[in-house]
């Protein structure tokens, strides 16, 4: 027995030593998640907005291609406007046109590039070559009397100040210009071959006429007719053709016959000497 009591106190020992906190305790409670603060926010990044259209290519400068090259170079000298060295060219353009030799070749003889040997300068070629008041009038002159005016806006291209000259010797009386009715932008320009004097005429109508003109109203069409009739006046009428009645349709009756075609009968040279109804017999042999 003295075994038995020994061990139990082994066991009661043990027991008392062994720490049961851990099976009864609680795990904590779940704390609630805070709000993110505006600190927050300001942390994030923004995507930055982007303003480019991905269904339209790039635009990767002038390429490699001579042609393109080639469209690059003659649109710059038009836009610049003045004569440029051909190293100046391919500086701006980005071209090789200084080194190129059939990009050169192919510069030099587009119908818009003028060469100056002597300066070794490059210019376009416009459809104009004025650069004063004096020779865009005689341009203007000279296509008047072929029957036709000069548009402003390839003026422009030509000149960059020709419509300050076409409003001045608009202003003179020396050209007549035809504008827009939305903006009052001029369109075309035409010389004016009657001066504005007192004998032959040309002078602006007075004020006072413009006002009396506009300020008739034209009465509508019951008035009208009923001040003809007072007066004993009869509107006129269109003349309307005279179309006989049954005039463009066919005759209806009975459908005629149709015409017999001739025939033309061959062999005719034969006729009398054999009979062409029958089968061909040789002669000397017996008839089947």
């Amino acid at each position: 027995m003295s075994g038995l009591a020994r061990d139990a106190a082994a066991f009661k020992s043990a027991l008392h030593r062994q720490d049961y906190t851990s099976w009864h305790s609680q795990p904590p409670g779940l704390q609630p998640q805070q709000p993110p603060t505006s600190g927050d926010d300001s942390k994030k990044k923004k995507r930055p907005k982007s303003n480019v259209v991905y269904s339209q290519p790039a635009d990767t400068g002038t390429g490699t291609n001579v042609n393109t090259q080639l469209v690059y170079l003659v649109n710059h000298l038009k836009q610049n406007g003045n004569p440029m060295r051909l190293q100046d060219l391919a500086i701006l353009t980005n071209t090789p046109v200084d080194v190129d030799k059939v990009l050169l070749e192919k510069f030099k003889a587009h119908d818009r590039v003028i060469h100056d040997p002597k300066t070794d300068l490059y210019s376009y070629r416009h459809d104009f070559n004025v650069r004063n008041k004096a020779a865009l009038l005689m341009e203007i002159q000279r296509q008047t009397r072929k029957g036709g005016g000069l548009s402003v806006r390839t003026l422009k291209e030509s000149w960059k100040e020709a419509p300050q000259a076409i409003e001045e010797l608009e202003k003179e009386g020396e050209v007549y210009v035809t504008r827009t009715l939305k903006d009052g932008q001029m369109r075309m320009v035409f010389w004016n071959e009657v001066k504005p004097t007192e004998e032959q005429g040309g002078m602006p109508v007075e004020k006072e006429f413009h006002d009396l003109w506009h300020g008739l109203e034209v009465p509508n069409d019951v008035d009208l007719l009923k001040a003809l009739a007072s007066e004993g006046l009869q509107a006129t009428a269109s003349a309307a053709p005279n179309v006989r009645p049954g005039a463009g349709m066919k005759k209806k009756g009975k459908k005629s016959a149709p015409r017999q075609r001739q025939v033309r009968i061959t062999n005719t040279h034969l006729k009398g000497t054999i009979d062409l109804s029958r089968d061909y017999v040789a002669p000397g042999a017996a008839p089947k």
